[in-house]
Protein backbone atom coordinates (compact mmCIF):
# COMPACT_ATOMS: atom_id res chain seq x y z
CA UNK A 1 0.00 0.00 0.00
CA UNK A 2 0.96 3.53 -0.18
CA UNK A 3 3.90 5.24 2.06
CA UNK A 4 2.01 8.68 2.13
CA UNK A 5 -1.78 9.17 1.20
CA UNK A 6 -2.73 12.31 0.70
CA UNK A 7 -6.52 13.62 0.89
CA UNK A 8 -8.53 16.90 1.12
CA UNK A 9 -11.84 17.22 2.62
CA UNK A 10 -14.89 17.28 0.05
CA UNK A 11 -15.57 20.65 0.24
CA UNK A 12 -12.37 21.12 -1.96
CA UNK A 13 -12.60 18.28 -4.21
CA UNK A 14 -16.23 18.67 -5.78
CA UNK A 15 -17.06 21.02 -8.98
CA UNK A 16 -20.41 22.25 -7.79
CA UNK A 17 -22.16 21.79 -10.93
CA UNK A 18 -19.84 24.16 -12.90
CA UNK A 19 -21.75 27.07 -11.32
CA UNK A 20 -19.65 30.34 -10.51
CA UNK A 21 -19.93 31.33 -6.64
CA UNK A 22 -20.99 27.63 -5.58
CA UNK A 23 -17.62 27.02 -5.24
CA UNK A 24 -18.09 29.40 -1.84
CA UNK A 25 -21.74 27.06 -0.84
CA UNK A 26 -19.46 25.59 1.63
CA UNK A 27 -18.96 28.40 4.05
CA UNK A 28 -22.88 28.41 4.70
CA UNK A 29 -23.58 27.62 8.58
CA UNK A 30 -25.25 23.96 8.84
CA UNK A 31 -27.71 25.75 10.56
CA UNK A 32 -29.07 27.79 7.42
CA UNK A 33 -28.77 25.53 4.36
CA UNK A 34 -30.30 22.14 4.44
CA UNK A 35 -27.95 19.49 3.75
CA UNK A 36 -29.91 18.02 0.71
CA UNK A 37 -29.65 21.44 -0.69
CA UNK A 38 -26.06 21.58 -0.68
CA UNK A 39 -24.90 18.01 -1.19
CA UNK A 40 -26.50 18.33 -4.88
CA UNK A 41 -25.62 21.53 -5.53
CA UNK A 42 -21.92 20.93 -4.19
CA UNK A 43 -22.34 17.96 -7.06
CA UNK A 44 -21.37 14.31 -7.42
CA UNK A 45 -17.69 13.08 -5.93
CA UNK A 46 -15.02 13.28 -8.79
CA UNK A 47 -15.03 10.05 -10.92
CA UNK A 48 -12.09 7.74 -9.90
CA UNK A 49 -9.67 4.90 -10.93
CA UNK A 50 -8.37 2.46 -8.86
CA UNK A 51 -9.35 4.30 -5.96
CA UNK A 52 -7.49 7.62 -7.02
CA UNK A 53 -9.36 10.52 -8.20
CA UNK A 54 -9.14 11.24 -11.62
CA UNK A 55 -9.05 15.24 -10.63
CA UNK A 56 -8.13 16.50 -7.47
CA UNK A 57 -7.38 20.22 -5.42
CA UNK A 58 -4.61 21.90 -7.09
CA UNK A 59 -2.62 22.50 -3.77
CA UNK A 60 -2.44 18.11 -4.14
CA UNK A 61 -1.43 18.24 -7.11
CA UNK A 62 1.45 20.36 -6.12
CA UNK A 63 2.37 17.94 -3.09
CA UNK A 64 1.97 14.78 -5.01
CA UNK A 65 4.52 16.06 -7.96
CA UNK A 66 6.91 17.08 -5.09
CA UNK A 67 6.81 14.22 -3.54
CA UNK A 68 7.20 12.09 -7.23
CA UNK A 69 10.40 13.53 -7.51
CA UNK A 70 11.59 10.78 -4.76
CA UNK A 71 9.18 8.30 -4.31
CA UNK A 72 7.19 6.24 -6.93
CA UNK A 73 3.41 6.04 -7.83
CA UNK A 74 2.85 3.55 -5.80
CA UNK A 75 4.47 5.29 -2.33
CA UNK A 76 2.43 8.34 -3.36
CA UNK A 77 -1.54 8.11 -3.17
CA UNK A 78 -3.95 11.21 -3.59
CA UNK A 79 -6.87 9.07 -1.90
CA UNK A 80 -10.50 9.24 -3.21
CA UNK A 81 -13.01 10.46 -0.78
CA UNK A 82 -14.65 7.01 -1.36
CA UNK A 83 -11.78 5.08 -1.26
CA UNK A 84 -9.69 6.41 2.05
CA UNK A 85 -9.58 3.14 4.08
CA UNK A 86 -8.10 0.86 0.99
CA UNK A 87 -4.67 2.87 0.67
CA UNK A 88 -4.03 3.14 4.80
CA UNK A 89 -2.28 -0.16 6.06
CA UNK A 90 0.79 -1.11 8.14
CA UNK A 91 3.11 0.30 5.38
CA UNK A 92 1.57 3.83 5.37
CA UNK A 93 3.55 6.13 7.58
CA UNK A 94 1.97 9.68 6.73
CA UNK A 95 -1.10 10.90 5.55
CA UNK A 96 -1.48 14.37 4.66
CA UNK A 97 -5.09 16.89 4.33
CA UNK A 98 -4.84 20.02 2.79
CA UNK A 99 -7.27 22.42 3.86
CA UNK A 100 -8.54 25.65 2.80
CA UNK A 101 -11.15 26.74 6.02
CA UNK A 102 -11.03 24.38 8.21
CA UNK A 103 -12.64 25.98 11.41
CA UNK A 104 -15.21 27.97 9.49
CA UNK A 105 -12.63 31.60 10.56
CA UNK A 106 -12.35 32.63 6.97
CA UNK A 107 -13.77 36.27 5.46
CA UNK A 108 -16.93 35.00 4.01
CA UNK A 109 -17.58 32.16 6.66
CA UNK A 110 -17.62 34.40 9.34
CA UNK A 111 -19.60 37.33 7.26
CA UNK A 112 -22.86 34.42 7.36
CA UNK A 113 -21.96 33.60 11.62
CA UNK A 114 -22.15 37.01 12.54
CA UNK A 115 -25.28 38.30 9.90
CA UNK A 116 -27.16 34.93 11.19
CA UNK A 117 -26.13 35.31 14.64
CA UNK A 118 -25.14 31.47 14.82
CA UNK A 119 -22.28 29.53 16.37
CA UNK A 120 -23.42 26.57 14.06
CA UNK A 121 -20.49 24.92 12.06
CA UNK A 122 -20.22 25.93 8.83
CA UNK A 123 -19.92 22.95 6.29
CA UNK A 124 -16.99 23.50 5.53
CA UNK A 125 -15.69 23.04 9.30
CA UNK A 126 -18.50 19.88 9.75
CA UNK A 127 -16.58 18.28 6.23
CA UNK A 128 -13.19 18.77 7.69
CA UNK A 129 -14.12 17.58 11.36
CA UNK A 130 -15.69 14.28 10.03
CA UNK A 131 -12.86 13.88 7.34
CA UNK A 132 -10.09 13.94 10.57
CA UNK A 133 -12.49 11.27 12.34
CA UNK A 134 -12.41 9.55 9.12
CA UNK A 135 -8.90 8.93 9.16
CA UNK A 136 -8.69 8.55 12.73
CA UNK A 137 -10.64 5.30 12.57
CA UNK A 138 -8.83 4.37 10.03
CA UNK A 139 -5.50 4.21 10.93
CA UNK A 140 -6.78 2.53 14.68
CA UNK A 141 -5.35 -0.35 15.50
CA UNK A 142 -2.36 -0.31 12.75
CA UNK A 143 1.02 -2.02 13.85
CA UNK A 144 2.55 1.48 12.97
CA UNK A 145 0.04 3.94 13.57
CA UNK A 146 0.05 6.27 10.78
CA UNK A 147 0.77 9.99 11.54
CA UNK A 148 -1.82 12.62 10.49
CA UNK A 149 -0.54 16.52 9.31
CA UNK A 150 -2.84 19.12 7.97
CA UNK A 151 -1.78 21.51 5.58
CA UNK A 152 -2.53 23.96 3.47
CA UNK A 153 -3.85 28.06 3.61
CA UNK A 154 -5.89 27.32 5.96
CA UNK A 155 -3.24 26.37 8.76
CA UNK A 156 -3.42 29.78 9.76
CA UNK A 157 -6.71 29.48 11.62
CA UNK A 158 -5.27 26.25 13.59
CA UNK A 159 -2.84 28.42 15.07
CA UNK A 160 -5.58 30.78 16.35
CA UNK A 161 -7.04 27.13 18.11
CA UNK A 162 -4.22 24.99 18.38
CA UNK A 163 -6.10 22.64 20.75
CA UNK A 164 -8.07 21.55 17.82
CA UNK A 165 -4.86 19.47 17.03
CA UNK A 166 -4.89 17.90 20.06
CA UNK A 167 -8.71 17.22 19.72
CA UNK A 168 -8.55 15.47 16.50
CA UNK A 169 -5.49 13.31 17.03
CA UNK A 170 -3.35 15.63 14.42
CA UNK A 171 -0.14 15.03 14.84
CA UNK A 172 1.40 18.05 13.03
CA UNK A 173 0.32 21.20 11.01
CA UNK A 174 2.71 22.40 8.67
CA UNK A 175 2.43 26.22 8.17
CA UNK A 176 3.96 27.33 4.24
CA UNK A 177 4.76 26.30 0.66
CA UNK A 178 6.11 22.88 0.55
CA UNK A 179 7.18 22.37 -2.78
CA UNK A 180 10.95 22.03 -2.47
CA UNK A 181 11.09 20.30 0.79
CA UNK A 182 8.33 17.90 0.76
CA UNK A 183 10.58 15.34 0.22
CA UNK A 184 12.57 16.21 3.41
CA UNK A 185 9.37 17.51 5.44
CA UNK A 186 7.69 14.21 5.13
CA UNK A 187 10.81 12.16 5.74
CA UNK A 188 11.14 14.28 9.01
CA UNK A 189 7.60 13.97 10.01
CA UNK A 190 7.15 9.94 9.47
CA UNK A 191 10.37 10.08 11.91
CA UNK A 192 12.82 8.26 9.80
CA UNK A 193 15.35 11.60 9.89
CA UNK A 194 16.30 13.05 12.96
CA UNK A 195 17.75 16.00 11.29
CA UNK A 196 15.87 19.03 12.35
CA UNK A 197 18.10 22.15 11.20
CA UNK A 198 15.26 22.67 8.20
CA UNK A 199 12.72 23.15 10.34
CA UNK A 200 11.03 25.08 13.12
CA UNK A 201 8.84 23.44 15.74
CA UNK A 202 6.22 26.41 15.65
CA UNK A 203 4.68 29.15 13.69
CA UNK A 204 4.62 32.44 12.38
CA UNK A 205 2.07 35.37 12.95
CA UNK A 206 1.76 38.50 12.27
CA UNK A 207 1.15 41.62 14.23
CA UNK A 208 -1.63 44.53 13.16
CA UNK A 209 1.27 45.98 10.96
CA UNK A 210 2.45 42.26 9.91
CA UNK A 211 5.30 42.44 11.67
CA UNK A 212 6.06 38.40 11.59
CA UNK A 213 6.98 36.56 14.57
CA UNK A 214 7.57 33.48 15.34
CA UNK A 215 6.13 31.46 18.32
CA UNK A 216 7.17 27.67 20.02
CA UNK A 217 4.71 24.88 19.49
CA UNK A 218 5.74 21.35 19.08
CA UNK A 219 2.38 20.49 17.06
CA UNK A 220 3.47 22.71 14.42
CA UNK A 221 6.04 22.88 11.81
CA UNK A 222 7.34 25.56 9.51
CA UNK A 223 10.86 26.60 7.60
CA UNK A 224 13.20 27.38 10.22
CA UNK A 225 13.21 31.39 11.15
CA UNK A 226 15.86 33.61 9.03
CA UNK A 227 15.92 30.72 6.40
CA UNK A 228 14.85 30.96 2.96
CA UNK A 229 10.45 30.81 3.56
CA UNK A 230 9.85 30.49 0.00
CA UNK A 231 10.60 27.89 -3.07
CA UNK A 232 12.23 29.32 -6.07
CA UNK A 233 10.22 29.25 -9.59
CA UNK A 234 12.56 26.16 -10.77
CA UNK A 235 11.83 24.22 -7.80
CA UNK A 236 8.32 23.89 -7.73
CA UNK A 237 7.32 20.96 -9.93
CA UNK A 238 4.75 21.05 -12.85
CA UNK A 239 1.61 18.84 -12.08
CA UNK A 240 1.80 15.04 -12.67
CA UNK A 241 -2.17 14.36 -12.66
CA UNK A 242 -5.18 16.77 -13.35
CA UNK A 243 -6.39 18.90 -10.96
CA UNK A 244 -9.97 20.49 -10.61
CA UNK A 245 -11.80 22.75 -13.31
CA UNK A 246 -8.46 22.26 -15.25
CA UNK A 247 -6.50 24.83 -12.58
CA UNK A 248 -2.97 26.04 -13.56
CA UNK A 249 -0.43 28.47 -11.88
CA UNK A 250 0.86 31.68 -13.62
CA UNK A 251 2.34 33.09 -10.69
CA UNK A 252 2.72 33.44 -7.03
CA UNK A 253 2.50 36.27 -5.14
CA UNK A 254 0.93 39.55 -5.47
CA UNK A 255 3.38 42.19 -3.93
CA UNK A 256 0.13 44.93 -4.08
CA UNK A 257 0.75 45.93 -0.75
CA UNK A 258 -2.98 45.84 0.95
CA UNK A 259 -2.48 46.07 4.20
CA UNK A 260 -5.17 43.74 5.61
CA UNK A 261 -3.79 40.42 3.08
CA UNK A 262 -0.89 37.86 4.21
CA UNK A 263 -0.77 37.14 0.20
CA UNK A 264 1.62 40.27 -0.25
CA UNK A 265 4.14 38.91 2.34
CA UNK A 266 4.89 36.15 -0.50
CA UNK A 267 7.85 36.77 -3.15
CA UNK A 268 6.51 37.04 -6.57
CA UNK A 269 6.86 34.42 -8.93
CA UNK A 270 6.14 33.88 -12.46
CA UNK A 271 5.41 30.94 -14.04
CA UNK A 272 6.86 31.18 -17.94
CA UNK A 273 4.46 30.16 -20.61
CA UNK A 274 5.65 26.66 -21.33
CA UNK A 275 5.68 25.68 -17.80
CA UNK A 276 1.88 26.93 -17.70
CA UNK A 277 1.56 24.74 -21.23
CA UNK A 278 3.23 21.73 -19.44
CA UNK A 279 0.34 21.83 -16.88
CA UNK A 280 -2.58 22.39 -18.90
CA UNK A 281 -1.62 19.57 -20.82
CA UNK A 282 -1.83 17.32 -18.13
CA UNK A 283 -5.68 18.59 -17.51
CA UNK A 284 -6.06 18.52 -21.86
CA UNK A 285 -5.65 14.77 -21.39
CA UNK A 286 -8.06 14.03 -19.07
CA UNK A 287 -10.19 15.86 -21.00
CA UNK A 288 -10.81 19.30 -19.79
CA UNK A 289 -10.55 21.87 -22.36
CA UNK A 290 -11.11 25.07 -20.23
CA UNK A 291 -8.14 26.37 -18.03
CA UNK A 292 -8.12 27.89 -14.67
CA UNK A 293 -5.56 30.45 -14.56
CA UNK A 294 -4.72 31.14 -10.82
CA UNK A 295 -2.51 34.00 -9.50
CA UNK A 296 -2.95 36.06 -6.67
CA UNK A 297 -3.26 39.18 -9.02
CA UNK A 298 -2.99 38.54 -13.02
CA UNK A 299 -2.33 41.93 -14.24
CA UNK A 300 0.52 41.54 -11.58
CA UNK A 301 2.39 39.15 -14.44
CA UNK A 302 5.84 40.40 -14.95
CA UNK A 303 4.08 44.01 -14.33
CA UNK A 304 6.13 47.38 -14.42
CA UNK A 305 7.09 50.58 -12.45
CA UNK A 306 4.07 51.59 -10.37
CA UNK A 307 2.27 47.77 -10.99
CA UNK A 308 1.40 48.97 -14.80
CA UNK A 309 0.73 46.27 -16.42
CA UNK A 310 3.21 43.98 -18.63
CA UNK A 311 0.99 44.41 -21.60
CA UNK A 312 3.28 42.37 -23.91
CA UNK A 313 3.98 39.68 -21.18
CA UNK A 314 0.01 38.99 -20.42
CA UNK A 315 -0.68 39.05 -24.69
CA UNK A 316 1.76 35.95 -24.66
CA UNK A 317 0.81 34.09 -21.61
CA UNK A 318 -2.95 34.16 -22.91
CA UNK A 319 -1.80 33.67 -26.65
CA UNK A 320 0.28 30.06 -25.02
CA UNK A 321 -2.50 29.26 -23.12
CA UNK A 322 -5.07 29.52 -26.04
CA UNK A 323 -2.73 28.01 -27.98
CA UNK A 324 -2.17 24.86 -26.04
CA UNK A 325 -3.65 21.94 -28.13
CA UNK A 326 -7.28 20.86 -26.53
CA UNK A 327 -7.77 24.43 -24.74
CA UNK A 328 -11.25 26.06 -25.87
CA UNK A 329 -11.50 28.46 -23.14
CA UNK A 330 -10.11 30.60 -19.97
CA UNK A 331 -10.22 32.47 -17.13
CA UNK A 332 -8.10 33.93 -14.63
CA UNK A 333 -8.88 33.58 -10.54
CA UNK A 334 -7.46 36.93 -9.54
CA UNK A 335 -7.51 40.57 -10.59
CA UNK A 336 -7.61 44.43 -9.70
CA UNK A 337 -10.53 47.00 -11.55
CA UNK A 338 -7.85 49.71 -11.66
CA UNK A 339 -6.44 47.42 -14.49
CA UNK A 340 -9.71 47.58 -16.58
CA UNK A 341 -10.34 51.14 -15.50
CA UNK A 342 -6.94 52.25 -17.26
CA UNK A 343 -6.14 49.83 -19.64
CA UNK A 344 -9.33 49.25 -22.13
CA UNK A 345 -7.55 48.33 -24.96
CA UNK A 346 -5.28 45.56 -23.01
CA UNK A 347 -8.42 44.45 -22.40
CA UNK A 348 -9.96 44.39 -25.76
CA UNK A 349 -6.64 42.75 -26.79
CA UNK A 350 -6.79 39.80 -24.08
CA UNK A 351 -10.88 39.51 -24.68
CA UNK A 352 -10.25 38.54 -28.51
CA UNK A 353 -7.57 36.36 -27.68
CA UNK A 354 -9.58 34.62 -24.93
CA UNK A 355 -12.78 34.24 -27.64
CA UNK A 356 -14.85 35.88 -24.81
CA UNK A 357 -18.44 37.14 -26.14
CA UNK A 358 -21.92 36.61 -25.09
CA UNK A 359 -21.70 33.11 -24.71
CA UNK A 360 -18.40 33.14 -23.27
CA UNK A 361 -18.38 35.35 -20.13
CA UNK A 362 -14.79 35.43 -18.52
CA UNK A 363 -15.39 35.50 -14.91
CA UNK A 364 -12.70 36.95 -12.91
CA UNK A 365 -12.65 37.94 -8.68
CA UNK A 366 -11.68 41.39 -7.86
CA UNK A 367 -11.35 42.58 -4.19
CA UNK A 368 -13.27 46.12 -4.67
CA UNK A 369 -13.53 46.08 -0.35
CA UNK A 370 -14.75 49.34 -0.14
CA UNK A 371 -16.78 52.62 -1.58
CA UNK A 372 -14.64 54.90 0.40
CA UNK A 373 -11.47 57.34 -0.86
CA UNK A 374 -10.49 57.24 2.90
CA UNK A 375 -10.18 53.51 3.44
CA UNK A 376 -8.88 52.83 -0.29
CA UNK A 377 -6.21 55.27 0.86
CA UNK A 378 -5.44 54.08 3.97
CA UNK A 379 -5.70 50.34 2.89
CA UNK A 380 -4.92 49.77 0.18
CA UNK A 381 -3.18 52.40 -1.59
CA UNK A 382 -1.12 50.52 -4.24
CA UNK A 383 -4.55 48.30 -5.72
CA UNK A 384 -5.76 51.31 -7.49
CA UNK A 385 -2.49 52.13 -9.11
CA UNK A 386 -1.41 52.53 -11.61
CA UNK A 387 -4.22 55.20 -11.03
CA UNK A 388 -4.48 57.46 -8.08
CA UNK A 389 -7.69 58.36 -6.02
CA UNK A 390 -7.99 61.64 -6.55
CA UNK A 391 -5.87 62.37 -8.94
CA UNK A 392 -7.69 60.05 -11.75
CA UNK A 393 -10.75 60.12 -10.13
CA UNK A 394 -12.84 58.68 -6.77
CA UNK A 395 -12.31 55.30 -5.90
CA UNK A 396 -15.89 54.54 -6.90
CA UNK A 397 -15.77 56.23 -10.49
CA UNK A 398 -12.37 54.15 -10.79
CA UNK A 399 -14.53 50.71 -9.98
CA UNK A 400 -17.56 52.39 -12.29
CA UNK A 401 -14.98 52.59 -15.10
CA UNK A 402 -13.66 49.55 -15.05
CA UNK A 403 -16.37 47.64 -14.85
CA UNK A 404 -17.74 49.00 -17.93
CA UNK A 405 -14.89 48.34 -19.98
CA UNK A 406 -14.84 44.97 -18.65
CA UNK A 407 -18.55 43.98 -19.23
CA UNK A 408 -18.17 45.88 -22.35
CA UNK A 409 -15.60 42.75 -23.63
CA UNK A 410 -17.77 40.23 -21.58
CA UNK A 411 -15.89 40.17 -18.59
CA UNK A 412 -17.66 39.68 -15.53
CA UNK A 413 -16.28 40.42 -12.21
CA UNK A 414 -16.94 38.97 -9.05
CA UNK A 415 -16.38 41.26 -6.31
CA UNK A 416 -15.83 41.75 -2.39
CA UNK A 417 -16.34 44.30 0.12
CA UNK A 418 -15.21 44.34 3.66
CA UNK A 419 -17.06 44.66 6.66
CA UNK A 420 -15.61 45.69 9.95
CA UNK A 421 -12.14 47.36 8.44
CA UNK A 422 -9.91 49.05 11.00
CA UNK A 423 -11.15 52.68 11.38
CA UNK A 424 -14.06 51.91 9.20
CA UNK A 425 -16.67 54.02 9.99
CA UNK A 426 -20.65 54.55 9.14
CA UNK A 427 -19.93 56.93 6.24
CA UNK A 428 -17.46 54.76 4.90
CA UNK A 429 -20.08 51.96 4.79
CA UNK A 430 -22.49 53.68 3.65
CA UNK A 431 -20.46 55.19 0.16
CA UNK A 432 -19.88 51.29 -0.52
CA UNK A 433 -23.68 50.92 -0.13
CA UNK A 434 -23.22 53.80 -2.84
CA UNK A 435 -21.05 52.46 -5.31
CA UNK A 436 -22.98 48.96 -4.98
CA UNK A 437 -26.35 50.61 -6.27
CA UNK A 438 -24.50 52.83 -8.64
CA UNK A 439 -23.29 49.76 -10.41
CA UNK A 440 -26.29 47.86 -10.20
CA UNK A 441 -28.04 50.46 -11.90
CA UNK A 442 -25.61 51.38 -14.31
CA UNK A 443 -25.89 50.31 -18.11
CA UNK A 444 -23.57 49.88 -21.59
CA UNK A 445 -24.04 51.64 -24.48
CA UNK A 446 -26.23 48.63 -25.76
CA UNK A 447 -28.59 49.11 -22.73
CA UNK A 448 -27.11 46.04 -21.12
CA UNK A 449 -27.18 46.04 -17.53
CA UNK A 450 -23.77 45.79 -15.88
CA UNK A 451 -23.43 42.04 -14.82
CA UNK A 452 -20.98 41.58 -11.79
CA UNK A 453 -21.63 40.03 -8.44
CA UNK A 454 -20.53 41.26 -5.22
CA UNK A 455 -19.75 39.33 -1.84
CA UNK A 456 -19.36 40.99 1.87
CA UNK A 457 -16.54 40.00 3.48
CA UNK A 458 -16.04 40.41 7.46
CA UNK A 459 -13.07 41.51 8.39
CA UNK A 460 -12.55 40.16 11.93
CA UNK A 461 -10.36 41.24 14.19
CA UNK A 462 -7.76 38.36 15.86
CA UNK A 463 -8.44 39.56 19.13
CA UNK A 464 -11.85 38.09 18.73
CA UNK A 465 -11.07 35.06 16.62
CA UNK A 466 -8.60 33.96 19.63
CA UNK A 467 -11.56 34.84 22.48
CA UNK A 468 -14.28 33.66 20.31
CA UNK A 469 -15.90 36.66 20.77
CA UNK A 470 -16.55 36.70 17.50
CA UNK A 471 -20.08 36.00 18.28
CA UNK A 472 -21.37 38.26 20.06
CA UNK A 473 -20.12 41.07 17.53
CA UNK A 474 -23.30 43.01 16.49
CA UNK A 475 -23.59 44.61 12.79
CA UNK A 476 -24.32 48.23 13.04
CA UNK A 477 -27.19 49.61 10.52
CA UNK A 478 -24.38 50.80 7.93
CA UNK A 479 -22.92 47.46 8.00
CA UNK A 480 -26.42 46.08 7.59
CA UNK A 481 -26.73 47.92 4.52
CA UNK A 482 -23.63 47.11 3.01
CA UNK A 483 -24.88 42.83 3.02
CA UNK A 484 -28.81 44.35 2.24
CA UNK A 485 -27.00 46.17 -1.15
CA UNK A 486 -25.16 43.13 -2.05
CA UNK A 487 -27.83 40.68 -1.34
CA UNK A 488 -30.00 42.47 -3.18
CA UNK A 489 -28.21 42.78 -6.39
CA UNK A 490 -26.94 39.28 -5.88
CA UNK A 491 -30.62 38.11 -5.78
CA UNK A 492 -31.31 40.48 -9.16
CA UNK A 493 -28.15 39.04 -10.80
CA UNK A 494 -29.58 34.94 -10.30
CA UNK A 495 -32.81 36.14 -11.66
CA UNK A 496 -31.44 37.09 -15.08
CA UNK A 497 -28.46 34.44 -14.91
CA UNK A 498 -29.41 31.40 -13.04
CA UNK A 499 -30.34 29.20 -15.79
CA UNK A 500 -27.07 30.23 -18.33
CA UNK A 501 -24.20 29.84 -15.68
CA UNK A 502 -24.28 26.46 -14.57
CA UNK A 503 -21.95 24.59 -16.61
CA UNK A 504 -23.56 20.57 -15.32
CA UNK A 505 -23.51 18.53 -18.42
CA UNK A 506 -26.53 17.07 -17.33
CA UNK A 507 -29.54 19.29 -18.76
CA UNK A 508 -32.00 18.09 -15.75
CA UNK A 509 -29.22 18.92 -13.45
CA UNK A 510 -28.23 21.95 -14.91
CA UNK A 511 -32.17 23.02 -14.61
CA UNK A 512 -32.22 21.65 -11.44
CA UNK A 513 -29.09 23.90 -10.39
CA UNK A 514 -30.57 26.88 -12.40
CA UNK A 515 -33.81 27.04 -10.02
CA UNK A 516 -32.00 26.37 -6.99
CA UNK A 517 -29.60 29.35 -7.21
CA UNK A 518 -32.44 31.46 -8.48
CA UNK A 519 -34.87 30.71 -5.84
CA UNK A 520 -32.51 30.21 -3.22
CA UNK A 521 -30.71 33.70 -3.50
CA UNK A 522 -34.02 35.45 -3.50
CA UNK A 523 -34.60 33.02 -0.36
CA UNK A 524 -31.60 34.64 1.32
CA UNK A 525 -32.36 37.95 -0.12
CA UNK A 526 -35.68 37.14 2.35
CA UNK A 527 -33.51 36.52 5.09
CA UNK A 528 -31.18 39.27 5.07
CA UNK A 529 -33.73 41.97 4.53
CA UNK A 530 -35.63 40.85 7.79
CA UNK A 531 -32.43 40.81 9.35
CA UNK A 532 -31.77 44.13 8.41
CA UNK A 533 -35.35 45.38 9.22
CA UNK A 534 -34.83 43.97 12.79
CA UNK A 535 -31.77 45.70 13.15
CA UNK A 536 -33.36 49.07 12.11
CA UNK A 537 -32.23 49.11 9.03
CA UNK A 538 -34.18 51.87 6.65
CA UNK A 539 -34.25 49.20 3.80
CA UNK A 540 -35.41 52.06 1.46
CA UNK A 541 -32.55 54.29 2.34
CA UNK A 542 -30.06 51.33 1.68
CA UNK A 543 -32.18 51.17 -1.93
CA UNK A 544 -32.15 54.56 -2.99
CA UNK A 545 -28.80 55.71 -1.89
CA UNK A 546 -26.18 56.83 -4.13
CA UNK A 547 -28.72 57.20 -7.01
CA UNK A 548 -29.36 60.11 -8.80
CA UNK A 549 -32.75 61.35 -10.27
CA UNK A 550 -32.01 59.05 -13.47
CA UNK A 551 -33.41 55.11 -12.90
CA UNK A 552 -29.61 54.14 -14.71
CA UNK A 553 -27.20 56.13 -13.57
CA UNK A 554 -24.16 56.50 -16.23
CA UNK A 555 -20.51 55.48 -14.94
CA UNK A 556 -17.62 58.27 -15.40
CA UNK A 557 -15.77 57.88 -18.43
CA UNK A 558 -16.15 55.18 -21.18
Amino acid sequence: MARFVLISDTSLSHDYRNTPLLDFLASAPTSSLPGSIYHFLKGPAPPETGGRPLFAPYSLRKLEAALLRAYSHYEVAVAHEDHLEEFVDDDTELIGVTTMDPLGLGPLTMSYSVLFGTSAPAYVRKEFEELLARINRARAGKQRKPRLVVGGPGVWELTVRPEVLEAFSVDYAFQGEADDIAVDLFEYLSGDSSENTQFYRGFQTFDRSFHKQWVENEKFVSRYPFSRQFPKLEDIPEIANPSIKGMVEAMRGCGVGCDFCEVTLRPLRYCPVEKVQKEIAVNVAAGVDRVWLHSDEIFAYEHGADYAPNEDALVELMRGVMATHGVDRTNPTHGRISIPAAYPDLIARLSEIMRAGPDNWIGVQMGVETGSDRLAKMHMPNKTLPLKVGQDGTWQEIVLRGTRVMNTHYWRPAFTVQVGQSGETEEDNWETVALINKLSNSTLDDGRPFEFTVTPMQNVPLGHLKSREFSSLRLDQSQLAVYYASYRHLAKMAARNAFSSSGDPNPLARLATGLMVGLGSWGLFQIVSNICKKGGLDVAKAERHGLVASATPRPVGS
